[in-house]
């Protein structure tokens, strides 16, 4: 037998989910999760949630510490891992098994692969979607070939944003978003960070300013950031696989290579020298989780499905596979893969009752120079849309203004506030293009900027967008002051 559904989506975390939630919303039509694991995903549970539910207490902290008349003497770590916990569910999906329910989307558990056109098999049972599949399995954390460090039972950001225990040392592989938050709260938590960075500065995508602010406060928290620094070989004697999150054995000698060697001289590491930690941390990257699902039977490579912006998998006719989320390798944020379920399940819907798929609704145009995002470190990074040198590669004619955002409303906030803003403007329209923020809790001022970005709003009509005083937002003023003056 073979079981019909109108849409089946394989993956149940937030992508997925809106997907399945907006192609049957006001209809009869039936939707089907198909989930390995836990129904709610990566970001539920080892990614956004945790993660943030670690990173709040330190930034309480710092902020506390930064106001006269308020004593704070340190982070307390398990409560502090009781309230990641909680934010968990310790890894029950109930709740989120309830809002399927609710819906009217049936949760299959098992592991799924596309076995043909609209055909799904789930651990032998077969499925039939009428209108569509839906591709939204994420991706899974990338292990460097180096020697030894597989063999070393290594961290993933699973590990880390779920620890039960904090190590005393912990040597950190990146420098991209997770390797920079994971160092924030490792070090908040007590732990003894290094960071082995092999470009020269991190978050390479962000505005020069931002990078260099980040840096210098992983600095002043004590974490040792080392910049064309890689590791090349990895010994561990004693390895034990402890499960997620524990301490996978005995101490890890992680020898380095300082100064940007090239690849080919990797092999050779008679000059590099060793650090010892406790653990390591690699946080170098991401692959799509599509080995095994079956892309090869609809004529698909492995790796990334690409998709247009209607979410419609390229290379594939009949306009019934779709891709969302990570997979789709167009934007690795989960408010962006949500943003792509909404418009995905738009475009089923749509298809499904024959009405036409024109409108901006069905369109996920935000992925194109659009994208708002926070890094959550001390201090944080806002921004959305495109950088000043993204800009420039694009083709627009741009001005820029760049300042301290020192106001009323930020200093009253904290007696050290520093935070330090840049519009990117488009000298044509006079609109904004991108906007980045950088300063604590800048991630709360984000979503104006998102707004004047995806709106095209001009310049002179946000002169009239009054901040109310004396509040942080009062620094827009400031910025837009800073545009009436001559450039230069």
């Amino acid at each position: 037998m073979v079981d019909e559904y109108d849409v089946i989506v394989l993956g149940g975390g937030p992508a997925g989910e809106n997907a399945a939630a907006y192609a049957i919303a006001g209809s009869t039509r039936t939707a089907a999760i198909v989930e390995r694991e836990l129904v709610g995903g990566e970001c539920s549970y080892w990614a956004c949630i945790p993660s943030k539910a670690l990173l709040r207490p330190g930034h309480v902290l710092a902020q506390a510490r930064a106001m006269d008349g308020v004593t704070a003497s340190g982070l307390d770590v398990a409560p502090v891992l009781r309230r990641r916990d909680a934010f968990v569910h310790d890894h029950d999906d109930t709740s989120q098994v309830g809002w399927a329910h609710d819906n009217r989307i049936e949760v299959i558990r098992g592991t799924g692969r596309l076995s043909g056109p609209r055909r799904v098999e789930v651990d032998g049972r077969e499925l039939r979607a009428r209108h569509a599949v839906i591709l939204a399995t994420g991706t899974t954390a990338v292990i460097p070939d180096i020697a030894g460090l597989r063999a070393a039972l290594p961290w993933i950001s699973r590990d880390a944003t779920n620890l039960h225990e904090v190590p005393g040392r912990v040597v950190v592989v990146g420098g991209g978003v997770v390797a920079c938050e994971a160092a924030t709260w490792l070090s908040a938590l007590g732990a003894e960070v290094t960071m082995l960075v092999r470009g020269t500065s991190l978050l390479g995508a962000s505005e020069p300013f931002a990078r260099d602010a980040v840096a210098a406060g992983l600095v002043e928290a004590g974490v040792r950031v080392l910049f064309e620094t890689e590791p090349v070989r990895v010994d561990r004697a004693e390895v034990r696989d402890t499960g997620e999150g524990w301490i996978h054995g005995g101490p890890v000698t992680v020898a380095v290579r300082r100064g940007g060697s090239a690849p080919d001289d990797r092999a050779s590491d008679a000059d590099a020298a060793e650090i010892v930690a406790d653990e390591i941390l690699v946080a170098a990257g991401r692959r799509p989780a599509t080995a095994g699902l079956g892309l090869d039977n609809v004529g698909l490579p492995e790796g990334y499905v690409a998709v247009d912006d209607q979410l419609t998998a390229v290379g594939v006719d009949g306009d019934w596979l779709y891709a969302v989320g990570d997979v789709n390798h167009r934007v690795a944020l989960t408010h962006m893969g949500k943003y792509q379920g909404r418009v995905c399940g738009d475009v089923i819907a749509a298809r499904a009752e024959g009405q036409p798929t024109t409108g901006s609704r069905y369109a996920a145009s935000a992925d194109h120079g659009q994208v708002p995002q926070v890094v959550f470190t001390e201090p944080e990074v806002a921004s959305i849309g495109l950088t000043e040198a993204a800009a420039r590669t694009a083709g627009y004619a741009v001005r820029t203004i760049e300042q301290e955002i020192g106001v009323a409303g930020t200093s009253l906030a904290r007696n050290d506030f520093r935070g330090r803003a840049k519009l990117v403007i488009d000298t044509a329209s006079r609109t904004i293009l991108g906007a980045t923020l950088v300063g604590p809790d800048m991630g709360e001022q984000l979503h104006a900027a998102t707004i004047a970005v995806v709106g095209r709003v001009p310049l002179d009509t946000l002169w009239h967008a009054v901040p109310a005083f004396p509040a942080a937002a009062e620094f827009w003023l400031r910025l837009l002051e800073g545009l009436r003056l001559p450039e230069g």
